[in-house]
Formats: C-alpha cells, structure tokens, sequence
C-alpha cells in the first residue's frame, strides 16, 4: 500500500471563522432558475436581482434557504437498539422500547440499575430492533407466567432473572443465547402465535412516538442467525412503513431460516403483500467467521451469481461498519501500512469466540468486501458488495448512548460501575470477552431532506450516509471530472458539490473528455467535541490482471506539517491528560476542506473511493471510568482513542 498527499489544500485563514457548517449544508440536488438567482448571494455577494419587484416578494425568495429540496444538515440516529423485549438482554435488562424511545428523543430516563441517564443532544431518529427471535417472551419469563412455569428450564431462568445475582443471571443469559443460536429454545419461545401479538403491541409503541418533521421513529427488528454455531450473520430489518402494513406479515425468524436469502425472499414477499418497503442492515462481519462478504460461495454453498450479487445490492444497501462489538472497516492484517486500520478490533473469533481459521479474516471487513466487489462485478457483471456505511450502538440496555463519557455498555450487566471493566461481556466454554474490550459505539449521519421516516430511508437506500464512532461532525463527500481549489475556498462546497458531481454513496460515471476524478471534501467538528486531525481518502482498485489495491491518501489536515520522506504525515500530538479524563482543542482545526484529484487514476481500472476523518486525540471510555471511580486500570487498557467518521464510498465503473 502506498501513502501519499496530493494537492492537500488548507482553508484560508479568512475563511476559517466563517462557518463551514454554513456551507457544507448549503447543498442541492436539482435547482429551479429561480432557487439559482436566489442562491448566487451565497458566494458572499448579495444579488439585488434575487428579490423581486412584485407586489411583496413575488415568486423569488429574499431567504437563500427557503424552498430547498436538498438536505440542509445531516440528521444523526441509530438504527440498532434493543430493550428488554429482546431475548437476551431482557434477562437483565427492565428499560423497555418506551423508555428507549424517550431517551433517543433527549428525556431523562433511568437505566436498569436506576442511575439517571440523558443524551447531550437528542437524536433525530432511532430505529428499535429487538431480535425477532422470541420478540418480548423474557418479559412473560420474568412474570413469572404460570404455563411457562411448567418447563423446568424456563423455570430455572425465571429464578435467576430474579435473584438479583448478577453472575447468575449472565450465566442464564448466556445458555440461553447459546440455545437460541443452536435452534434449542423451548417450543413455547418460538411460537408464531406469541410473537405476532407481541409484534403488534410493539409496532403500537413505536407508532406513538414518530413526528415526522421532529423525531422519526422507525419500526425494525433484528434477525439473528448464528450458524456455526455462533457466526454472526446478523441484520436489522428497517421499515419504510407504519403499523398498518408492518402488522401485516409476521417478523422473520431464524427458527424459519439462518440463510440470508431466505430472508430477502421474505422481504420480497412482504412488499408484494402490502406494497410497503423494507431493507436490511448486516453488521458485525469480524464475528462471522468468514461468511459475512465470502467472495467464494453463498452461505448454502453454491457459486456466486449475477442474481445473488443483484439480490443482495436490492436489499443491503448499507452495512453497519462500526459498533460496541468492534470495528469492521479494515484489519491490521489486510490494511499492514495503514496507521489508523487498527482501531477497535475484535477478532477473537466469532460471537461464541470460537478461534478464527487462517483465510477468514479477508471476507469479514468492509475495506476488503469493497475490492473484492469490483473482482466480482467483471466476473459477474453485477457488484454484490456495493454498500453504503452507517453505524449503531447495538445498545441491550434501551439506551443509545455512543458518547465516551456518557457510555452504559453492552448489556445491562455491564452498566457502569468500579468494576465493569473487568466484568465478562461475553463468555463461552471458557474464552471470554471483558468490559474494557468494549467500544463506545457509534451514531449514523444521514443527508435526508426531512427528519421522516420516507426521506431517512430514502437516502439508506441510495446510500447517501456515513458512519460515525460516536462525534457527530458534519462530512460532506462529492466526486467529479471538474471540481477545483476554488471551489473548496468558496463557501459553497455543498451547493457546488451537487452542481458539478456526484454525493457520497453514487457512481461516477466516466468522463467524456481526458483527466482524472476529483474529489470535493468538507468536514466541520462536532460542536461540543475534539478539533480534526485530518481527512483522508481511500481508494481500492482492480487491476487488467485481476488483483486488488488499496491506498491511503491524507489530503488535507490541520496544522503546520509536511509529508515526510516516508510517505507519511507527523502525528497530530496529543493534549489528552489521562488521570483527569480531559483533553484541549489547542492542536488540531475545528474544519478541514479540500480539493483532490487522483494522482494514479487509470480510467481502465474500476476504483471506489472513501473519506475517513480522524480527530484529534481524546479519551477514551475508560478514562472516564477511571477518573470518576478512582481505580487504576492495568496498561492494556486503552485509555486513549481516535474517534472517526467515514463516508459511504463513490464508485468508478469504466464504461466498458
């Protein structure tokens, strides 16, 4: 892998101050004549000629952000949280999709354990999904519900959900997690019957808390096979729909099928019934033990197909690269020269911990999946790994919380507390995951027009998204054949960015003339979080032969620093005080902008394309725990992290 800085472009000091928040969600998608006189005053210029001489103000108007039919600011959400409806975490946990939903809206609500727990800011969607998998039935468990009772194992679980041992409880937890991902569970727990009333109560929750145009509320669950046993093939299914038609067809379960084509049959079978619309989210690839982007086969082993590959792009559109359970952009292994690529890594083995074989790690990892779709759509002529990146908590506690200093963990069974770091997450046959292996998870930015559920899942379908570890800095990602310097110093890198190319999750299509792509991209600080680092753009290519390639380029960063001779840019520096769980914004840029052009572009060679930006040094989780229970956590524990954003990819197809 080469690392290289080509036409790295700093902002303008007079340009700074100005707020790029401003600009980068000045954008457009399509303007009438009209939006476009209105709009030339943003170049800082206010044109008389934009305000009408009619009776008031006429047709035109003197606002240059009314009547935009384009995203004005990303909208920030999660679309992976569980309460105690879900199988597993309701053996601990008692915060139910209700309360979860409050919090996500910004209320103050209590966590399992009573400790009063708020967002810094509220989301502005969420969708809940709790497994489908026997949707609510630890709830009738802890009741105590006298027909359950007869079972003697369901019994023994209903005991120690109520003991009030916590070591018990995960010890439930897990056999019954195990059970599930081995098909075992007591018939009772997989009645269609059971689940479909309990569906209809909880599509009836979530119902109650959408506002379209403030909060949006999305109905979803999450199907959980692990074949294996304990391959993660997990996916959330999110609705574009309300109760009415979600209510139609029963949830998907893995008692039905562990086969992720069986599930896309599903969902066509769900839109052909109710004429509603449905996509699924995968996540957690490092813990499929090689199936989640197997380059090979199918999960039923036959060969990969043109259909398959165009099957999976209908109904994946996005995958979820980043989240408590770890990171899943790239790995040490597969990435050796990037710096950055080992962040968060869990490759342990798969969600039982069993031990990774040698060849798996290549079809886990969203880097890889990317350069092995642009081998598979010359073999196939259809690319079944072209998706866009979102990210989500994978919360089991009800709260969505992807903050470091404001972290409750996994489950409920690791909320905070003096001793949870070295609490056990996970446990099977002896291996075992311990609380600071955690990660503090992480939100999804969506360039939506409008905070409802249609415009949110629009813009998930056309992979106009990007995926975050928990700051919600603003990013904006357009490729083009003619983007220039000056349009990274005007301030209208959004406007021009839709004008002149495509957004982050399109494909570029070639060019008519000579010359290489050129990449427009702007990132602004979360407003009460760490100044940037830098932006980089990753680029994967297929060579005339066949083999992939990938490259790191820092394009632009804060700072006065060169690239050195080794190809790479000098670190930031870090203000992090570990033992006070604090950091200053004294090094770094609260905005970084620029122009790049590719400087090995060969339009023979399908490529994509990615921004990743790093922020400064902060603390992680764990120095906060530290700081406010007084203990001293042993030296491999991360105390330090570098929370990231990364774009949805732009892909280049040549035309042959």
């Amino acid at each position: 892998m080469e690392r290289n800085s080509l036409h790295a472009i700093g902002i303008p000091a007079a340009f700074a101050p100005i707020s790029l928040a401003t600009l980068i969600l000045a954008t457009a998608a399509s303007t009438s004549a009209a939006q476009e006189t209105a709009h030339s005053g943003d170049g800082g210029t206010i044109d008389p000629a934009a305000i009408s001489a009619t009776e008031r103000l006429g047709d035109r108007s003197y606002s240059p952000y009314a009547s935009r039919p384009f995203p004005m600011r990303p909208l920030w959400g999660d679309q992976h949280v569980h309460t105690e409806w879900s199988f597993d975490a309701g053996f601990i946990a008692t915060v139910g999709p209700e309360e979860a939903l409050q919090f996500a809206r910004g209320e103050e609500v209590e966590s399992t354990f009573g400790v009063p727990v708020r967002l810094s800011r509220p989301l502005d969607w969420i969708v809940m999904t709790d497994h489908s998998d026997s949707l609510g039935f630890t709830a009738e468990l802890r009741s105590g519900r006298e027909d359950l009772m007869d079972d003697e194992l369901l019994k023994g679980w209903n005991e120690a959900m109520n003991s009030g041992d916590l070591d018990q409880i995960t010890d439930a937890a897990m056999q019954a997690i195990q059970m599930q991902g081995n098909g075992e569970l007591p018939e009772v727990a997989q009645s269609k019957e059971f689940l479909q009333s309990t569906w209809e109560k909880y599509t009836a929750i979530v119902e109650e808390y959408n506002e379209p145009g403030r909060f949006s509320a999305f109905i979803g669950y999450e199907w959980t096979p692990n074949p294996g046993p304990g391959n993660n093939m997990h996916r959330n299914l999110v609705y574009r729909d309300g109760k009415s038609l979600a209510d139609q067809v029963t949830p998907y379960t893995t008692f039905e099928s562990v086969d992720p084509e069986d599930l896309w049959n599903w969902m066509a079978d769900y839109e052909d019934t109710t004429g509603g619309r449905i996509l699924a989210i995968p996540h957690n690839g490092n813990l499929s033990n090689g199936l989640m982007f197997n380059a090979e086969e199918t999960y039923s082993g036959d060969p990969l197909t043109r259909q398959y590959a165009e099957a999976r792009m209908k109904w994946e559109p996005v995958y979820e690269v980043t989240q408590i359970k770890g990171d899943g952009e790239t790995h040490p292994t597969l990435s050796p020269t990037d710096e950055f690529a080992d962040f968060e890594t869990w490759d342990a083995g798969n969600l039982n911990l069993t031990p990774k074989e040698p060849g798996m790690i290549q079809y886990e990892y969203a880097r890889e999946a990317f350069k092995n779709g642009l081998k598979l759509e010359r073999e196939l002529g259809t690319n079944p790994f072209k998706f866009g990146l979102v990210s989500g908590t994978d919360t089991h506690t009800g709260l969505s919380t992807a903050e470091e200093d404001n972290f409750f963990g996994k489950h409920s069974g690791v909320e905070p507390s003096a001793a949870r770091w070295e609490h056990v997450t996970l446990s099977f046959d002896g291996r075992s995951v311990l609380g600071w292996q955690m990660s503090a998870a992480g939100y999804t930015a969506v360039w939506a027009e409008e905070n409802t559920r249609e415009s949110i899942w629009d813009a998930m379908k056309r992979r106009e998204v990007y995926a975050s570890t928990g700051p919600r800095m603003t990013v904006r990602f357009f490729g083009g054949w003619n983007f220039t310097e000056e349009d990274a110093q005007s301030r209208e890198p959004g406007w021009v960015g839709y004008d002149k190319g495509v957004p982050m999750g399109a494909d570029l299509e070639p060019s008519d003339g000579e010359g290489a792509p050129t990449f427009l991209v702007a990132a602004l600080r979360d407003p009460i979080g760490a100044n940037l680092d830098r932006i980089q753009i990753i680029k994967g290519w297929l060579d005339a032969d066949g083999n992939t390639h990938e490259v790191v380029h820092d394009v632009v960063w804060a700072g006065d620093r060169d690239i050195g001779d080794d190809g790479t840019l000098p670190a930031v520096g870090n203000t992090v005080n570990v033992e006070e769980a604090s950091w200053t914004n004294s090094i770094g840029a609260p905005e970084l902008v620029t122009v790049w052009t590719d400087p090995d572009f060969n339009p023979d060679q399908p490529a994509f394309y990615y921004a990743r930006v790093i922020e400064i040094p902060t603390p992680r989780w764990t120095a906060y725990e530290a700081k406010r229970f007084q203990i001293e956590m042993p030296g491999e524990v991360p105390m330090v992290t570098r929370e990231r954003a990364y774009t949805s990819p732009i892909w280049y197809t040549p035309e042959s």
